[in-house]
């Protein structure tokens, strides 16, 4: 491992990490949490993420239930084994959390997400941009002369490939919309 991949490895750990075992292993966990759609819940999960400096890499909220007032909170964190069950058993404790799914750990699950990339260049450079957006089933959802806005859904590692290979062609802007998760199956 390079310097600089062990100074983007320590600058992802949450403060527990500090006193951890060299060699403990950090996980990527997808938590899928339900909690009741009111006001100041959202708060109060992140609130116990900020407080005892866990990370949040990705984040979406969206109302799964409007007649029974529930929301879902879908969280992609990082951690040691340890943390991450902390994580989980501190979110189940939260009064309007209703369930908590580690969907790392429950079975395969289908991940997803959105992301919209402006790509400003000309001439050969705007010939590849669209080449590569081809090949990766992006869609072009707008397009002036000096730039091309692409669409792309896909699981979050194909959307940081895009992105890598969007940088030298004049990737200017990137929007994410967070992952979006489920188990498959029934």
């Amino acid at each position: 491992m390079n310097a600089l991949s062990l100074k983007k490895d320590a600058s992802r750990k949450s403060a527990y990490d500090l006193h951890s075992p060299l060699g403990t292993t950090i996980e990527t966990h997808t938590l899928a949490i339900v909690v009741d759609n009111e006001a100041g819940v959202l708060a109060r999960v992140i609130g116990l993420f900020a407080g005892r400096g866990y990370n949040i890499e990705s984040l979406t909220v969206a109302e799964v239930d409007h007649h029974g007032h529930l929301s879902r909170i879908t969280i992609v964190t990082t951690g040691t084994p340890s943390v991450i069950v902390q994580i989980k058993a501190q979110l189940a404790r939260i009064v309007p959390v209703h369930e908590v799914h580690d969907l790392t750990v429950e079975g395969p699950s289908v991940e997803r997400e959105l992301a919209m990339l402006k790509v400003s260049g000309t001439g050969e450079k705007r010939v590849e941009a669209m080449r590569l957006a081809g090949i990766f089933r992006a869609s072009v959802v707008d397009t002036t002369l000096e730039s091309f806005v692409f669409e792309i859904t896909g699981a979050p590692n194909k959307i940081d490939a895009f992105v890598d290979l969007m940088r030298p062609l004049g990737l200017s802007e990137i929007a994410r919309t967070g992952v979006a998760a489920m188990l498959r199956g029934i």
